[in-house]
């Protein structure tokens, strides 16, 4: 179960990046939030971005062409 979703289909990078986070600063600690992005290179950028914040990422997947991502907001 995600709190929000945010849709970064057709973006380049670092677009997918930045508006997570931004979202994510305006959710609650402990929230969820899901991404969807077509950009092949957000599936490293996402798991960087997750380790240098400290924001688990919870889950990610590709259908379609499109990537899937839910990362927790911890801090």
């Amino acid at each position: 179960m995600v709190d929000k979703t945010l849709d970064a289909k057709g973006l380049a990078c670092p677009l997918p990046i930045l508006k997570t986070k931004k979202v994510l600063s305006e959710l609650p600690k402990g929230a969820k939030l899901e991404i969807l992005a077509t950009d092949p290179g957000s599936v490293p950028d996402f798991k960087a971005f997750c380790q240098s914040t400290g924001n688990p990422l919870i889950e990610h997947s590709e259908s379609g062409g499109v990537f899937r991502f839910v990362i927790e907001r911890a801090a």
